[in-house]
């Protein structure tokens, strides 16, 4: 799992964090896959991108979640800069040997429409080209319910995080080998 405070579990008790669900959902379904959770607090892509040859070399995925940019929007960043470094971690994964599964991200409105469209679009748009599995939006499905966040507004609460595990799931389940071993 490599992402930012959204992955890292900002304001979470210890285990309540998506990536520690997803832990319990692949064992509970018979996966032997063992999460990661190499996420970073306050992280952009371009840091991400200088982190992760060593965690490749140390941990040796087999599947790389990717969800970092949010960071790169809420600074307002160019898209291509975001672009540039989702290629450069897409590439290095794969040269270790991992799939990857990008995660998008979407900006408020008052970033305007024009850089909202763009940067959301640059996910996709990335995933495309390096044909790798995408799922479109990491808060779909509550986005708009401000009860799922914590006071800050940002970060999505203990119970908004099962919610996102099944947005991941959806994009990720595909990449997991073959069906789940018989119990």
């Amino acid at each position: 799992m490599w992402g930012d405070s959204l992955s890292a579990g900002y304001g979470l008790k210890a285990g309540e964090a998506w990536p520690n669900l997803l832990q319990t959902r692949l064992a509970r379904e018979g996966f032997r896959h063992k999460v990661v959770n190499a996420s970073v607090s306050g992280e952009t892509s371009a840091g991400g991108r200088s982190r992760l040859p060593a965690a490749l070399a140390e941990h040796k995925p087999a599947i790389v979640i990717l969800e970092l940019g949010a960071n790169d929007g809420l600074r307002g960043l160019k898209p291509q800069l975001l672009a540039d470094n989702l290629e450069a971690m897409i590439r290095a994964a794969g040269e270790a040997g991992a799939r990857v599964l990008v995660v998008g991200m979407r900006m408020p409105p008052n970033y305007g429409p024009a850089y909202t469209r763009r940067f959301a679009d640059t996910f996709k748009e990335v995933a495309q080209a390096r044909k790798v599995a995408f799922v479109p939006f990491l808060m779909d499905g509550f986005a708009d319910r401000p009860e799922l966040y914590q006071a800050d507004g940002i970060h999505p609460t203990a119970q908004a995080q099962p919610l996102i595990l099944d947005t991941v799931w959806q994009g990720l389940r595909p990449l997991l080998a073959g069906p789940p071993p018989r119990r």
